[in-house]
Protein backbone atom coordinates (compact mmCIF):
# COMPACT_ATOMS: atom_id res chain seq x y z
CA UNK A 1 0.00 0.00 0.00
CA UNK A 2 2.98 2.61 1.29
CA UNK A 3 4.49 1.78 -2.14
CA UNK A 4 1.75 2.20 -4.30
CA UNK A 5 0.65 5.82 -2.86
CA UNK A 6 4.55 7.09 -2.79
CA UNK A 7 4.50 5.92 -6.53
CA UNK A 8 1.33 8.80 -7.19
CA UNK A 9 2.49 11.18 -4.73
CA UNK A 10 5.85 11.47 -6.87
CA UNK A 11 4.32 11.48 -9.49
CA UNK A 12 1.90 14.44 -8.56
CA UNK A 13 3.89 16.27 -6.42
CA UNK A 14 6.91 16.61 -9.34
CA UNK A 15 4.18 17.46 -11.84
CA UNK A 16 2.29 20.24 -9.78
CA UNK A 17 4.75 20.89 -7.00
CA UNK A 18 7.60 21.75 -8.62
CA UNK A 19 6.68 24.97 -10.42
CA UNK A 20 5.78 26.50 -7.21
CA UNK A 21 9.28 26.45 -6.58
CA UNK A 22 11.04 26.99 -9.96
CA UNK A 23 14.28 28.95 -7.75
CA UNK A 24 15.08 24.88 -6.95
CA UNK A 25 17.19 23.53 -9.86
CA UNK A 26 17.55 19.65 -10.68
CA UNK A 27 19.59 18.16 -8.30
CA UNK A 28 22.81 16.20 -9.06
CA UNK A 29 24.66 13.48 -8.99
CA UNK A 30 24.27 11.10 -6.21
CA UNK A 31 27.14 11.73 -3.75
CA UNK A 32 27.92 9.19 -0.94
CA UNK A 33 25.73 8.69 2.20
CA UNK A 34 26.58 11.18 4.45
CA UNK A 35 27.21 11.02 8.45
CA UNK A 36 24.67 10.60 10.83
CA UNK A 37 23.34 13.93 12.17
CA UNK A 38 24.54 14.64 15.69
CA UNK A 39 21.07 15.87 17.47
CA UNK A 40 22.49 16.33 20.91
CA UNK A 41 23.65 20.02 19.65
CA UNK A 42 20.53 22.21 19.23
CA UNK A 43 20.90 23.34 15.62
CA UNK A 44 20.07 20.02 14.57
CA UNK A 45 16.42 20.89 16.06
CA UNK A 46 13.45 23.19 15.17
CA UNK A 47 11.84 23.00 18.30
CA UNK A 48 12.84 21.90 21.81
CA UNK A 49 11.83 23.43 24.74
CA UNK A 50 12.58 27.04 26.59
CA UNK A 51 14.55 28.08 23.27
CA UNK A 52 13.55 30.73 21.37
CA UNK A 53 13.13 28.97 18.03
CA UNK A 54 10.53 28.25 14.95
CA UNK A 55 7.97 27.37 18.00
CA UNK A 56 8.76 30.50 19.92
CA UNK A 57 6.00 32.56 17.50
CA UNK A 58 3.23 34.68 17.54
CA UNK A 59 0.39 32.52 17.65
CA UNK A 60 -2.35 35.28 18.53
CA UNK A 61 -5.63 35.30 16.43
CA UNK A 62 -8.74 37.00 15.58
CA UNK A 63 -11.57 34.89 16.38
CA UNK A 64 -14.52 35.93 13.22
CA UNK A 65 -18.28 35.21 14.38
CA UNK A 66 -20.74 34.42 11.72
CA UNK A 67 -22.18 38.13 12.17
CA UNK A 68 -18.54 39.58 11.60
CA UNK A 69 -17.74 40.66 15.01
CA UNK A 70 -13.96 40.47 15.59
CA UNK A 71 -12.28 39.14 18.47
CA UNK A 72 -8.84 38.80 19.54
CA UNK A 73 -7.43 35.25 21.08
CA UNK A 74 -3.98 35.12 23.08
CA UNK A 75 -1.65 32.36 23.46
CA UNK A 76 1.08 30.98 25.43
CA UNK A 77 3.15 28.39 26.00
CA UNK A 78 2.71 25.77 28.62
CA UNK A 79 6.36 25.85 30.29
CA UNK A 80 4.99 23.06 32.73
CA UNK A 81 2.87 20.44 30.58
CA UNK A 82 2.99 17.57 31.33
CA UNK A 83 3.75 15.79 28.16
CA UNK A 84 6.35 15.98 25.32
CA UNK A 85 5.47 16.22 21.74
CA UNK A 86 7.56 15.00 18.99
CA UNK A 87 6.81 15.92 15.42
CA UNK A 88 7.94 15.09 11.62
CA UNK A 89 7.23 17.79 9.18
CA UNK A 90 6.02 16.97 5.62
CA UNK A 91 7.94 17.68 2.23
CA UNK A 92 8.22 21.21 1.68
CA UNK A 93 12.01 21.54 1.73
CA UNK A 94 13.17 23.35 -1.79
CA UNK A 95 16.95 22.61 -1.46
CA UNK A 96 18.39 21.65 -4.64
CA UNK A 97 19.60 18.10 -3.37
CA UNK A 98 18.03 14.98 -3.24
CA UNK A 99 17.58 15.38 0.30
CA UNK A 100 17.53 18.63 2.74
CA UNK A 101 20.46 19.94 4.04
CA UNK A 102 20.25 20.68 8.47
CA UNK A 103 20.07 24.06 7.36
CA UNK A 104 16.11 25.59 8.70
CA UNK A 105 15.01 27.68 5.52
CA UNK A 106 11.51 29.70 5.21
CA UNK A 107 9.81 26.19 4.28
CA UNK A 108 10.88 24.79 7.29
CA UNK A 109 9.83 27.65 9.33
CA UNK A 110 6.18 27.69 7.96
CA UNK A 111 5.18 24.69 7.97
CA UNK A 112 6.30 24.49 11.86
CA UNK A 113 3.98 27.69 12.22
CA UNK A 114 1.29 25.91 10.69
CA UNK A 115 0.99 22.25 12.42
CA UNK A 116 3.19 22.15 14.79
CA UNK A 117 4.19 25.59 17.42
CA UNK A 118 0.49 25.65 18.34
CA UNK A 119 1.02 22.42 20.69
CA UNK A 120 3.27 23.90 22.60
CA UNK A 121 0.42 25.05 24.87
CA UNK A 122 -0.30 21.01 26.13
CA UNK A 123 3.59 19.93 25.78
CA UNK A 124 6.83 20.36 25.36
CA UNK A 125 7.54 20.90 21.73
CA UNK A 126 10.07 18.92 20.26
CA UNK A 127 11.11 18.73 16.37
CA UNK A 128 13.56 17.52 15.04
CA UNK A 129 15.20 19.21 11.68
CA UNK A 130 15.72 16.11 9.30
CA UNK A 131 16.94 15.50 5.79
CA UNK A 132 14.05 14.54 3.96
CA UNK A 133 13.19 14.04 0.45
CA UNK A 134 13.27 17.18 -1.20
CA UNK A 135 10.48 18.48 -3.48
CA UNK A 136 13.23 18.08 -5.85
CA UNK A 137 14.38 14.73 -4.70
CA UNK A 138 10.57 14.03 -5.86
CA UNK A 139 11.54 14.76 -9.53
CA UNK A 140 14.78 13.16 -9.67
CA UNK A 141 13.69 9.86 -8.33
CA UNK A 142 10.26 9.17 -10.85
CA UNK A 143 12.47 7.43 -13.46
CA UNK A 144 13.89 4.74 -10.96
CA UNK A 145 10.05 4.15 -10.12
CA UNK A 146 8.43 3.40 -6.42
CA UNK A 147 9.61 5.81 -3.74
CA UNK A 148 10.11 5.05 0.01
CA UNK A 149 8.97 7.69 1.72
CA UNK A 150 8.98 5.89 5.03
CA UNK A 151 12.52 4.65 4.70
CA UNK A 152 16.47 6.10 3.52
CA UNK A 153 18.23 8.80 5.21
CA UNK A 154 15.37 10.55 5.91
CA UNK A 155 14.56 7.70 8.12
CA UNK A 156 17.54 7.13 9.64
CA UNK A 157 17.78 11.04 10.58
CA UNK A 158 14.00 10.39 12.48
CA UNK A 159 15.35 7.49 14.16
CA UNK A 160 18.50 8.96 15.38
CA UNK A 161 16.59 12.29 17.00
CA UNK A 162 13.96 9.90 18.43
CA UNK A 163 16.55 7.82 20.08
CA UNK A 164 18.67 11.14 21.17
CA UNK A 165 15.20 12.22 22.98
CA UNK A 166 14.64 9.23 24.60
CA UNK A 167 18.03 9.47 25.93
CA UNK A 168 17.93 13.34 26.82
CA UNK A 169 14.68 14.60 27.49
CA UNK A 170 11.88 12.15 27.94
CA UNK A 171 12.89 10.91 31.55
CA UNK A 172 10.03 8.49 31.36
CA UNK A 173 7.22 11.71 30.33
CA UNK A 174 4.30 10.47 28.22
CA UNK A 175 4.89 11.60 24.70
CA UNK A 176 2.46 12.04 21.43
CA UNK A 177 3.80 11.58 18.24
CA UNK A 178 2.54 14.42 15.50
CA UNK A 179 3.58 13.70 11.58
CA UNK A 180 2.00 14.86 8.22
CA UNK A 181 2.43 13.53 4.90
CA UNK A 182 5.96 12.30 4.46
CA UNK A 183 6.22 13.48 8.32
CA UNK A 184 3.48 10.38 9.39
CA UNK A 185 4.92 8.04 6.89
CA UNK A 186 8.49 8.07 8.78
CA UNK A 187 6.18 7.94 11.81
CA UNK A 188 4.43 4.78 10.95
CA UNK A 189 8.19 3.15 10.01
CA UNK A 190 9.41 4.57 13.44
CA UNK A 191 6.08 3.05 15.19
CA UNK A 192 7.05 -0.44 13.37
CA UNK A 193 10.44 -0.89 13.96
CA UNK A 194 11.62 0.63 16.84
CA UNK A 195 8.49 1.30 19.34
CA UNK A 196 5.93 -1.11 19.24
CA UNK A 197 6.46 -4.30 21.70
CA UNK A 198 9.65 -2.17 22.71
CA UNK A 199 10.11 -0.58 26.02
CA UNK A 200 9.13 3.00 24.25
CA UNK A 201 5.61 1.89 23.87
CA UNK A 202 4.18 2.57 27.32
CA UNK A 203 5.68 6.03 27.19
CA UNK A 204 3.50 7.02 23.50
CA UNK A 205 0.70 9.12 24.67
CA UNK A 206 -0.64 8.95 21.29
CA UNK A 207 0.14 8.83 17.58
CA UNK A 208 -1.68 12.04 14.89
CA UNK A 209 -0.67 10.98 11.78
CA UNK A 210 -2.16 12.85 9.28
CA UNK A 211 -2.24 12.69 5.43
CA UNK A 212 -1.47 9.75 5.19
CA UNK A 213 -3.11 6.19 4.82
CA UNK A 214 -3.01 4.20 7.82
CA UNK A 215 -5.22 0.69 7.68
CA UNK A 216 -6.95 -2.21 10.31
CA UNK A 217 -8.59 -5.27 9.28
CA UNK A 218 -12.35 -5.22 8.33
CA UNK A 219 -13.80 -5.59 11.25
CA UNK A 220 -11.38 -4.67 13.90
CA UNK A 221 -9.56 -2.22 15.57
CA UNK A 222 -5.56 -3.33 14.48
CA UNK A 223 -4.24 -5.89 12.40
CA UNK A 224 -3.21 -3.67 9.42
CA UNK A 225 -0.61 -0.77 9.54
CA UNK A 226 0.05 -1.55 13.80
CA UNK A 227 -0.41 -4.66 15.18
CA UNK A 228 -1.09 -3.26 19.04
CA UNK A 229 -2.06 0.27 18.08
CA UNK A 230 -5.54 1.12 17.90
CA UNK A 231 -8.03 3.92 17.45
CA UNK A 232 -8.55 6.85 20.10
CA UNK A 233 -11.76 6.24 21.07
CA UNK A 234 -12.41 9.20 23.21
CA UNK A 235 -10.44 12.06 24.79
CA UNK A 236 -9.15 9.84 27.97
CA UNK A 237 -7.68 7.39 25.53
CA UNK A 238 -4.17 6.56 25.46
CA UNK A 239 -1.73 4.46 23.72
CA UNK A 240 -3.67 4.59 20.51
CA UNK A 241 -3.84 6.29 16.83
CA UNK A 242 -5.21 9.37 15.20
CA UNK A 243 -5.15 8.93 11.50
CA UNK A 244 -7.17 11.22 8.56
CA UNK A 245 -7.22 12.97 5.92
CA UNK A 246 -9.49 15.20 4.25
CA UNK A 247 -11.51 15.94 1.76
CA UNK A 248 -14.29 18.65 0.45
CA UNK A 249 -17.95 17.48 0.70
CA UNK A 250 -18.23 18.97 -2.41
CA UNK A 251 -15.41 17.00 -4.38
CA UNK A 252 -15.27 13.62 -2.74
CA UNK A 253 -12.41 11.39 -3.43
CA UNK A 254 -11.84 10.11 -7.10
CA UNK A 255 -10.54 6.90 -8.56
CA UNK A 256 -7.25 8.16 -8.29
CA UNK A 257 -6.93 9.30 -4.71
CA UNK A 258 -3.94 9.50 -3.12
CA UNK A 259 -4.71 9.24 0.88
CA UNK A 260 -7.83 6.65 2.47
CA UNK A 261 -7.32 3.99 0.07
CA UNK A 262 -6.20 0.41 1.53
CA UNK A 263 -4.81 -2.00 -1.29
CA UNK A 264 -4.28 -4.79 0.91
CA UNK A 265 -7.46 -7.53 0.90
CA UNK A 266 -8.91 -7.30 4.01
CA UNK A 267 -7.78 -3.96 5.07
CA UNK A 268 -9.73 -0.39 5.41
CA UNK A 269 -8.02 3.32 5.62
CA UNK A 270 -8.58 4.14 9.10
CA UNK A 271 -10.15 7.59 9.85
CA UNK A 272 -10.61 9.19 12.93
CA UNK A 273 -12.73 12.34 13.31
CA UNK A 274 -10.69 14.20 15.59
CA UNK A 275 -14.12 16.54 16.16
CA UNK A 276 -16.01 13.43 18.44
CA UNK A 277 -13.53 10.80 17.44
CA UNK A 278 -16.73 8.54 16.83
CA UNK A 279 -19.12 7.79 14.06
CA UNK A 280 -21.24 11.29 14.56
CA UNK A 281 -20.23 14.17 12.80
CA UNK A 282 -18.94 17.71 14.37
CA UNK A 283 -17.63 21.14 14.23
CA UNK A 284 -13.67 21.74 13.54
CA UNK A 285 -12.37 23.80 15.26
CA UNK A 286 -9.39 25.51 12.87
CA UNK A 287 -6.36 27.61 13.09
CA UNK A 288 -5.56 28.84 9.75
CA UNK A 289 -3.78 31.88 8.35
CA UNK A 290 -5.04 35.31 7.65
CA UNK A 291 -3.32 35.82 4.86
CA UNK A 292 -4.37 32.41 3.70
CA UNK A 293 -1.36 30.95 3.31
CA UNK A 294 -0.50 27.13 3.43
CA UNK A 295 2.27 24.23 4.12
CA UNK A 296 3.47 25.39 0.95
CA UNK A 297 1.60 28.46 -1.06
CA UNK A 298 2.36 31.74 -1.04
CA UNK A 299 0.07 34.03 0.87
CA UNK A 300 -2.86 35.06 -1.07
CA UNK A 301 -5.53 37.47 -1.25
CA UNK A 302 -8.11 36.48 1.49
CA UNK A 303 -10.99 38.59 2.70
CA UNK A 304 -12.20 36.77 5.90
CA UNK A 305 -14.97 39.38 6.58
CA UNK A 306 -16.75 41.63 4.49
CA UNK A 307 -15.20 45.71 5.06
CA UNK A 308 -12.92 44.63 7.64
CA UNK A 309 -9.30 43.72 8.16
CA UNK A 310 -7.40 41.25 10.16
CA UNK A 311 -4.01 42.68 12.08
CA UNK A 312 -3.10 39.18 13.78
CA UNK A 313 -1.42 36.47 11.53
CA UNK A 314 -4.12 33.51 13.06
CA UNK A 315 -8.03 33.48 12.01
CA UNK A 316 -10.41 31.01 13.64
CA UNK A 317 -14.30 31.02 12.28
CA UNK A 318 -16.13 28.76 14.99
CA UNK A 319 -19.12 26.94 13.42
CA UNK A 320 -17.90 27.32 9.23
CA UNK A 321 -16.54 23.98 9.02
CA UNK A 322 -18.09 21.00 10.15
CA UNK A 323 -16.72 17.14 9.49
CA UNK A 324 -17.63 13.42 9.42
CA UNK A 325 -15.91 10.33 8.62
CA UNK A 326 -17.06 9.26 5.59
CA UNK A 327 -15.96 6.69 2.12
CA UNK A 328 -17.26 5.90 -1.33
CA UNK A 329 -15.80 3.19 -3.71
CA UNK A 330 -12.44 4.82 -3.76
CA UNK A 331 -11.42 6.14 -0.10
CA UNK A 332 -12.46 6.46 3.57
CA UNK A 333 -11.37 9.72 4.31
CA UNK A 334 -12.78 12.84 6.63
CA UNK A 335 -15.50 15.20 5.03
CA UNK A 336 -15.04 18.52 5.56
CA UNK A 337 -18.55 20.75 4.92
CA UNK A 338 -17.94 24.89 4.52
CA UNK A 339 -21.15 25.92 6.24
CA UNK A 340 -20.82 29.51 4.01
CA UNK A 341 -23.92 31.59 4.48
CA UNK A 342 -23.82 34.27 1.74
CA UNK A 343 -26.17 36.27 3.69
CA UNK A 344 -23.70 37.09 6.13
CA UNK A 345 -19.98 39.69 6.26
CA UNK A 346 -17.80 36.23 6.54
CA UNK A 347 -16.38 34.70 4.19
CA UNK A 348 -18.15 31.14 2.60
CA UNK A 349 -14.86 29.13 1.98
CA UNK A 350 -11.48 28.61 2.94
CA UNK A 351 -8.17 28.09 1.22
CA UNK A 352 -6.71 24.74 1.08
CA UNK A 353 -6.77 23.46 -2.39
CA UNK A 354 -4.14 22.35 -4.36
CA UNK A 355 -4.09 23.19 -7.81
CA UNK A 356 -4.91 26.26 -10.21
CA UNK A 357 -8.27 28.65 -8.98
CA UNK A 358 -11.43 27.24 -9.20
CA UNK A 359 -10.09 23.94 -10.53
CA UNK A 360 -8.75 22.08 -7.55
CA UNK A 361 -7.11 18.62 -8.06
CA UNK A 362 -9.73 16.27 -6.42
CA UNK A 363 -7.03 13.60 -5.99
CA UNK A 364 -5.41 15.84 -3.27
CA UNK A 365 -8.41 16.80 -0.98
CA UNK A 366 -7.16 19.44 1.47
CA UNK A 367 -4.16 18.19 2.07
CA UNK A 368 -1.99 21.45 2.66
CA UNK A 369 -4.07 22.32 5.63
CA UNK A 370 -5.15 18.86 7.10
CA UNK A 371 -3.35 19.67 10.27
CA UNK A 372 -5.18 23.92 10.40
CA UNK A 373 -8.11 22.01 10.25
CA UNK A 374 -8.56 20.53 13.38
CA UNK A 375 -5.73 22.08 15.02
CA UNK A 376 -8.22 23.05 18.30
CA UNK A 377 -9.94 20.16 18.41
CA UNK A 378 -6.22 18.19 18.46
CA UNK A 379 -5.35 20.48 21.05
CA UNK A 380 -7.98 19.61 23.59
CA UNK A 381 -7.49 15.75 22.60
CA UNK A 382 -4.17 16.14 23.73
CA UNK A 383 -4.62 17.96 26.57
CA UNK A 384 -7.18 15.14 27.89
CA UNK A 385 -4.86 12.69 27.19
CA UNK A 386 -2.22 14.28 29.03
CA UNK A 387 -4.22 14.37 31.80
CA UNK A 388 -5.27 10.90 31.45
CA UNK A 389 -1.54 9.47 31.01
CA UNK A 390 -0.26 11.39 33.63
CA UNK A 391 -3.37 9.85 36.06
CA UNK A 392 -2.54 6.17 35.24
CA UNK A 393 1.55 6.66 34.17
CA UNK A 394 3.62 3.65 34.63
Amino acid sequence: MRRCLAIALTCTLAGLLMPLYAQAPAPGPATAAPPPNDYTQDAAWLCRPGRNDACAIDLTTTVVAADGTLTREAWAAKPDAAIDCFYVYPTISTDPGANSDMTPDPAERNVVAQQFARFASVCHPFAPLYRQVTLAGLRQRLSGGAIDLGGGLAYDDVRDAWHDYLKRDNRGRGVVLIGHSQGSYLLIELLRREIEGAPAQKQIVSAILMGTTVTVQKGASTGGTFKSLAPCASPSATGCVISFSTYRSTIPPPADALFGHATEPGQVALCTNPATLNDRPGELQAYLSATGRTIIAQPAQFAWVTGKSIDTPWVSAPGLLTARCASNEHATYLEVTVNGNPGDPRTDDITGDLGPPGKPLANWGLHLVDVNLAMGNLLRIVEAQSKAWTSRRP
